[in-house]
């Protein structure tokens, strides 16, 4: 299964991220877990130590890989270099495991205007579409609202595009949003996931999401919020959150299915 998952700031796309990543390893699953965010928080939602996650660096920000790999050096301009850099043996390199999934921190531009016409970009890119496309792995992409690191190729070996709402209307504007993107650039199946959503709310819900098919959704739970604050992992944090997360994944499975590859098994 290669999974991407999105939506606006705030509305829990980490945190149902890294519950179907745990899912998935419970199940003895090989799993990549990539944060593509630039504010990286899997890591943390995952349960791995802050010791551990204060010294991992970006892939995004390794000077000296990126120069190695694209011939240039990460923030130039104007600049030759390899948009097709090798990338297969970086995974090994550059993920830290917790329980049974192995998280690979991605990063990217952390400043307005950054653009991605540059080195670290075309790696970062070249090793997601290598993740999705040649890995037999299960990969789950905690991406930001914006689709930065996801092109065409990527896309179309992408099974699902996750969009997670919460109730309110900024929300449903940015997830459909972000859907018509996703569907513009060759992922064929796009879907809703509910997230903080209270007893009463789900319809409002999936009216808010329009034709997107709505997963299922997750409750609205003051102990993911008490869990964040404690850095205890958002997989410990509450069986109803993860039951919801599993009855999602449930029917993530049933939809997909039809369609995947062969040769995925």
């Amino acid at each position: 299964m290669k999974l991407a998952i999105s939506g606006k700031g705030g509305v829990g796309k980490t945190t149902l991220a890294a519950l179907l990543a745990d899912l998935y390893a419970d199940e003895g699953v090989r799993v990549i877990a990539v944060d593509a965010d630039p504010d990286a928080n899997l890591g943390m939602a995952l349960g791995v130590p802050p010791e551990v996650l204060e010294g991992v660096v970006p892939i995004a920000r390794m000077e000296a890989l990126i120069t190695e790999r694209t011939g240039a050096s990460p923030g130039s301009m104007g600049e030759w270099f390899n948009l097709n850099p090798r990338v297969d043996d970086i995974p090994e390199q550059c993920w830290i495991t917790c329980g049974g999934v192995r998280l690979l921190v991605m990063g990217g531009k952390t400043t307005g205007g950054a653009g991605c016409a540059c080195p670290e970009n075309a790696l970062v890119k070249n090793l997601l579409r290598h993740l999705v496309l040649e890995r037999q792995d299960t990969v789950i992409v905690d991406l930001e609202a914006g689709l930065e690191h996801l092109g065409r190729g990527t896309a179309s070996g992408v099974d699902a595009f996750l969009v997670v709402v919460e109730p309110g209307r900024r929300s449903f504007q940015t997830a459909l949003a972000v859907a018509r993107m996703a569907s513009d650039i060759g992922v064929k199946q796009v879907f809703a996931v509910g997230n903080k959503v209270r007893p009463g709310e789900e319809e409002a819900v999936r009216k808010g999401v329009g034709d997107l098919r709505l997963l299922g959704v997750l409750p609205y739970d003051p102990r993911a919020v008490e869990a964040d604050l404690g850095g205890i992992p958002v997989t410990e944090a509450s069986r109803e959150l993860r039951a919801a997360a599993l009855q999602v994944k449930e029917s993530l499975e049933r939809s997909t299915r039809s369609v995947r590859p062969l040769s995925r098994g």
